[in-house]
């Protein structure tokens, strides 16, 4: 008896779903859109999830469901999503790992799907981050410049000169500095670099640190030049000649370092500008900080940013209705809600103007006047860059910034070992 229903239910089953139109979505012609979002901090999921309860209040054919999704591991989970076909929407990531998806055709190109006023409004610098070939596959939002968190009684105490966006240090001064701040077990500076591939990179923009350079016919090749050797030089002699920088923080993240800092163990650790929200949460009473932009070579303030992302899903039915959520959600004082839910900077030009974005009160005006220097981090797209890093990068850098190898051998394991690993993705 099932058998023999079966096929006159089937047929009844398409002959509705061709006459509702909905594509397979909720009844009454209603689309949903699956947002997945990588808000973690409280505010920044609450800045979140009002966006998307004013977007349906006010689109009752276009309902937005919020999926909280999770840093750790986002790449894998979105991997396994794309393969399995079951990818949200609308999807929250970081610009430097979109390379691999967007070559891979798990995202669509947002070219001809982005108005003209987000095109606009968020400039060029900023759209390189995630311009893969000749597509546009994530629209850069949300921005972070490395600064020095400064101990500020401690600096004033010492009466170094207090560098401005305006006239920072020079990395020889900042070693210079450190040197003078340590001393009697204390440290001039406190480097978390439990992950140094990035932090190397992109603040080795500023003395005209390239990495990758590409040729000719496309490919990538790793050169570790004078111009690179700049900062992690830097940070080496710090550690192992002056010891003005603690050797035992190489291996800790940022967080890992408020501890000490707070305790006067530090008088300087580098960290991403999102960090102020943890320092005002969880310094002691009266503890006087203070935001100083990260030091200065020959190209200036530069360096390199991954933004976070919004991209759409390839296999998405419903790309336009997507972009128009992206372009709401993205709207300037929504941008600008999202940054300071974020404690980050936004990419775009009307938000950026902000006055909630110019005040001394937590120093925002310092990192808000470090966001013209920010350019597209140097791996953004190179293919194997992820394998690259961890295999070779990331375990060479810690051992050259411990001690444990000299920087011939540095370069050695970055141009040979490393060209090695990116020639599997060029050929």
């Amino acid at each position: 008896m099932r058998r023999r229903l079966l096929p006159g239910c089937l047929a009844l089953m398409l002959l509705l779903a061709g006459c509702s139109g909905d594509d397979g979505d909720s009844a009454g012609g209603r689309i949903t859109l699956r947002f997945q979002s990588l808000a973690w901090q409280e505010e920044s999921v609450q800045v979140n999830k009002e966006l998307v309860e004013e977007w349906n209040a006010a689109h009752p054919d276009v309902n937005v469901e919020y999926v909280q999704g999770s840093w750790d591991g986002v790449h894998d989970q979105l991997l396994t999503s794309f393969e399995g076909g079951e990818a949200p929407d609308i999807i929250h990531d970081a610009s430097d790992d979109l390379a691999d998806f967007a070559y891979g055709g798990y995202l669509a190109d947002l070219t001809d799907l982005l108005p003209e006023r987000l095109k606009s409004d968020v400039p060029q610098r900023s759209w390189d981050t995630a311009t893969f070939g000749d597509g546009i596959y994530g629209v850069p939002f949300l921005q972070e410049p490395r600064v020095l968190v400064a101990n500020a009684k401690w600096l004033k105490g010492a009466g170094v000169r207090i560098p401005t966006p305006e006239r920072p240090w020079s990395w020889a001064e900042f070693r210079t500095i450190t040197e003078q701040l340590g001393g009697d077990g204390k440290y001039g500076v406190a480097w978390p670099l439990k992950e140094p591939v990035s932090a190397t990179l992109n603040l080795s923009l500023s003395s005209g640190g390239q990495l990758f350079h590409r040729g000719p016919d496309g490919k990538v090749t790793v050169r570790f030049e004078a111009a690179d050797q700049v900062m992690p030089r830097t940070v080496h002699d710090q550690v192992n000649a002056d010891r003005s920088a603690s050797p035992t923080t190489l291996g800790s993240g940022g967080s890992d370092t408020l501890p000490g800092f707070f305790g006067g163990r530090y008088a300087m650790v580098p960290l991403g500008f999102s960090y102020r929200q943890q320092i005002v949460q969880q310094a002691p009473k009266g503890f006087d900080w203070q935001v100083l932009p990260a030091p200065a070579g020959a190209d200036g303030l530069s360096q390199g940013v991954s933004p976070q992302t919004l991209s759409i899903a390839e296999d998405s039915p419903h790309q336009r209705e997507a972009a128009e959520f992206i372009d709401f959600l993205l709207r300037p004082d929504n941008m600008v809600r999202l940054a300071l839910g974020d404690w980050m900077l936004p990419t775009g030009t009307e938000a950026l103007k902000d006055p909630a974005l110019h005040t001394t009160e937590h120093d925002w005006a310092t990192g808000t006047a470090l966001a013209a220097h920010l350019r597209s981090a140097p791996a953004q797209s190179v293919r194997g860059y992820p394998e690259w890093k961890d295999k070779i990068a990331t375990p060479a850098f810690q051992e050259y910034y411990s001690g444990a190898i000299g920087l011939a051998e540095l370069r050695a394991r970055l141009e040979e070992d490393g060209n090695l690993v990116l020639a599997r993705y060029q050929r």
